[in-house]
This record gives structure tokens, sequence and C-alpha cells, in this order.
């Protein structure tokens, strides 16, 4: 039987590969190889064997490329295995390293976690859970404090408006006392009643100042304390504060002395009020610790520059003095050095508390120095800016004069004592005065009548003060508005500068303080 491979001639199975076409030249390597081994010289140029070559070849061709492409992503698939494996291990140490810290730090926070969770293990469950557990407890526990801060918010707010009403309930009858004080005094007493009538002037402005400093206490650690600044007289401010203590020290046998440095600026801009409390609470102290002894009031200049003064205030006494130990313990609110000084020499333990907070806000400190038994020293200083205000424009104490006459004032209080002594004062310096006692009743005398001035009472039945002056607003922008006010917290002052109050003057009324303000205004 003839086979295939008899046409075949083994001798030729090593020929020369350069004896090829060049079309076969032009295949596979391995291609080329096998055709010069294996089939015979006559298909070499055969057309349709060339087309069965080329398509060999071709899948020759594509079967090394995919090897090729196969080992060598093989060869980059086991490198990138290899990174991320080693990368897998570095990251699970780190993980594992910052889970033994987690667990140490918790176990730090919370000694009870121990129980917990294995503490050198990888059950990151266990943690995971015990954090949740706190993160549950920390939330409860914000809204406990949340509702706290509510409860906490609710009852100082119930505290201002408690203080607010028994501010004005208490001030409205020591409004009068005070006020029928002034005008008997100008009744020309005899030297007795005059006495006596001093006596009862020292003793509402003691209770008036004890009053203040409850009120302002609570405004200070609500922070709502605000310093207003305008010209002062501090010679005449100094005196003031001896005149106003005066009676108590004679009768403790005390002498008020008054040192100024002669470079002391006369004129400056500060908040008269704030500064006369300060000076008014260490003085009244120091004559109360002192008998038959000296009360010192000193200003001193400590530097200049510029238009700016920097003043040192200095209130010595000969008293009891205060140990080492407690001249600390004075600062703290309700406080004094000892039990025995509330029942012998009496005081809320308030007044140098607000002092110091005060002098704070002030950027300034209080400062003691005492030898039991000798006498107390206290100090601050201030800065101060100096008025543009010339000596001789501002003459000392009020001169009653006759810038009052036959102005129309409308006096608006529901109060009929506080209205008949605010009615004697107006009357005494010649204003044409009209009383209502709301604020309804105002508003309708306001449209009815062309006044200069209205005095406004804030809190009345019917319509308060507040409305009534908005109402009037409404129609009249020119008529000068005085709010009379037992206190005025910054909202209040905003209300007032909103609807157009001109300016007010705190109750109980200070006559001087009163006609001052009058006579500024209706300017």
């Amino acid at each position: 039987m003839r086979t295939a491979q008899s046409d075949y001639d083994h001798s030729n199975t090593f020929r020369n590969m350069s004896q090829l076409p060049e079309s076969v030249k032009e295949m596979h390597k391995v291609l080329q190889k096998q055709i010069s081994k294996y089939l015979p010289e006559k298909y070499w140029s055969d057309a349709e064997m060339q087309v069965f070559f080329s398509m060999i070849s071709g899948y020759y061709t594509t079967v090394e490329r995919d090897k090729k492409v196969t080992e060598h992503a093989f060869a980059i698939s086991e490198k990138e295995y290899q990174t991320v494996v080693a990368d897998i291990t570095r990251k699970n140490t780190i993980l594992h390293d910052a889970m033994l810290k987690l667990k140490e730090a918790i176990a730090t926070l919370q000694p009870e976690a121990a129980s917990a969770f294995d503490a050198t293990g990888d059950d990151l469950s266990a943690v995971i859970n015990y954090l949740m557990d706190l993160i549950l407890k920390s939330k409860e526990l914000e809204q406990q404090l949340i509702k706290a801060k509510d409860l906490a918010e609710t009852a100082s707010s119930a505290k201002s408006d408690f203080l607010s009403v028994m501010s004005h309930e208490i001030r409205t009858p020591l409004n009068a006392i005070i006020g029928y004080i002034h005008l008997l005094k100008q009744e020309d007493p005899l030297p007795s009643q005059a006495n006596y009538l001093n006596i009862l002037s020292v003793s509402a402005r003691n209770l008036m100042s004890l009053i203040n400093d409850v009120l302002d206490f609570g405004k200070i650690e609500e922070g709502k304390i605000l310093f207003a600044e305008s010209d002062l007289d501090l010679r005449k401010l100094v005196k003031d504060v001896q005149l106003a203590n005066k009676i108590r020290a004679d009768e403790n046998g005390n002498v008020i002395k008054v040192m100024m440095d002669e470079d002391v600026p006369r004129y400056v801009k500060g908040d008269i009020t704030r500064i006369t409390q300060i000076l008014n609470n260490l003085v009244s102290n120091a004559i109360k610790f002192t008998k038959n002894g000296r009360v010192t009031i000193e200003l001193q200049l400590k530097s200049k520059r510029e238009k700016y003064a920097e003043i040192q205030f200095l209130i010595k006494d000969t008293g009891i003095g205060i140990s080492k130990e407690n001249q600390k313990l004075i600062f703290e609110r309700f406080t004094q050095a000892h039990s025995y000084i509330t029942r012998e020499y009496g005081g809320s333990g308030l007044g140098l508390t607000i002092i110091k907070k005060l002098l704070n806000l002030l950027d300034s400190e209080i400062h003691v120095e005492s030898v039991p038994g000798q006498g107390s020293e206290f100090s601050f200083t201030l800065l101060f800016k100096e008025s543009d205000v010339v000596a001789d424009e501002v003459p000392d104490g009020i001169i009653i004069g006759d810038e009052l006459k036959g102005k129309k004032i409308l006096l608006v209080e529901d109060v009929e004592f506080n209205a008949l002594l605010a009615r004697r004062m107006l009357q005494r310096w010649e204003a044409d005065v009209t009383h209502v006692v709301n604020g309804l009743l105002a508003v309708e005398a306001t449209k009815a009548n062309d006044f200069d001035m209205i005095l406004m009472d804030v809190q009345m039945p019917v319509m308060d003060g507040i409305t009534a002056s908005t109402e009037i607003r409404k129609f009249n922008k020119d008529v000068v508005i005085i709010a009379l006010t037992a206190s005025t917290s910054p909202a209040m002052q905003e209300k007032f500068n909103l609807i157009g109050i001109s300016g007010f003057v705190y109750k109980p009324i200070d006559a001087d303080l009163l006609y001052k303000t009058l006579v500024r205004l209706s300017r």
C-alpha cells in the first residue's frame, strides 16, 4: 500500500532552509522549519498551500503572542500578588497594634472596660460594641445636660424677672421716702428736725445701696452690665463721696480726708455711676470698720500719655484691719472675714465682690494691704480719656435757675405718692405740670396738648410706658420723652433707643439729677 510517506524523501529532512520560497520565509519560524523538514518541495509554491501556510503562520503568531502575554501577565500577577500580600500583612500588623493601643486607651479611661473585651485579642466587634455603649451613654448624658441647661436658663430668666419686679416694688416706696426727705429739707426744718432728716436720708440711701448691690450682682453674673461714658469731674465726684459718707463717719467719730495729686486731670471721660459706686462701697466699708480714726481718699496720677491719664485710687483707714489669710476671702460673695462681723457691723458681703467684678470689667484689679489692728488700704488703677471740658465752663454744684419756668411737662405716674413728689419738685422749678395715671391717658393727653416734655413711668397698668411712648412717636417725633425706671437692662436701653426715648432717670428720683436731665434735654 502506498502511503504519503512514500512520497517523502527522508534524505531531505535537513535541507537548507534558504531554499524556501520568499513567501514561506516571511512566515512563522516554526512553520518554516516544519515545511522544510516535512513537506516536499513540490508543495512549497502551490497557491492553495500558500493560503494554508498563511493561516497556519497567523495561528502560530497568535499563539506565541498569547503565550508571551500570558507569561507576562502571570509574572505581573505574581508580583502584584506578593505586593498585595505584603501590604495586607503590614496593614494587619498596624491594625493589631492600633487595636492594642485602643484597648489600652479605653482601659485607661474606663478601668471597668477590662471585663468587656480581651485586652490582647483582635476581637474588633467587642471593642465596637463597647464604644457604641459609651456613645449611647454619652448621648443620654448630653440630653440630660441640655435639659439641665434649659432648666438653668429658665431659672436664671425667672430670677431676672423676679429681681426686676422686686426692684420696681421696693424702689417705688423708697423713691417716695427719699424724695419727701428732700422736700422736707427745703422747708427750713428746725435743727433737731434737720438732724433727723439727715439720719433718715442716710438710712434710706444705705437701703438703696443694698438693693443696688443685690441687683448689680445679678446683672454682673448674667453679663448685662453696660458702662456709659460721659464727662465727669473727678474733684466733684470725690467731694460728693466724702459728703455722702460724712454723717456715718461722724457717728463713728471718724474724719474723712481727701488728698488729690495736683497733676490729676479734673475732667475725664468715664462712667460716673459705677466709679461713684466703687468709691462709695470702699469708703463706706472703711468707715464701718473704723472707730475714732481717719479715712483717706487719695488720687494719684501714675502716668500720662497723649490724651489718656492713668489714675490710682487709694482708700485708707485706721480701722480693725484684715489678717493675711482673710484678705482673699473678703472678695468672695456673701462672705465676711469673720462670722461676728455681720452681727456687729452688718452688711451683705456683696460689696467687695461687686467692686472686684466691676473693676475686672474695667480692665483693672482691686488690691488690699492690711495689718490687723492698724488699718487697711484698698487701691485700684483706672485708665481715663481726658475730657475736652474746660474748668471754667462747669460751675461747682447745681444752681437752680429758671430754665424750666413755664415748661409744659406731662407727668405719667400711676403711684399717687410718687406722682405727688414729682409734681412738688417740678412746681418748685416753676414748670407747668399735667398729671395722668397710665400710658393710654398719656397718649390722649399728648394728642390734645402741646407738651415740651413727658416724664414717663415705665411700669403702669392699662398701658405701660414703652407702649405709650411707641404710640406717641407715631404722631409726635419732637416731644422730649424721659423714662422713669427702677432698672435699665441692656435690652430695655435698646428699646428706649429704638422707640426714640430721649433719656431716662433712675428711681428713686434724685432731685438734682432730674433737674439736670430736664434742663439738658430741654435745650
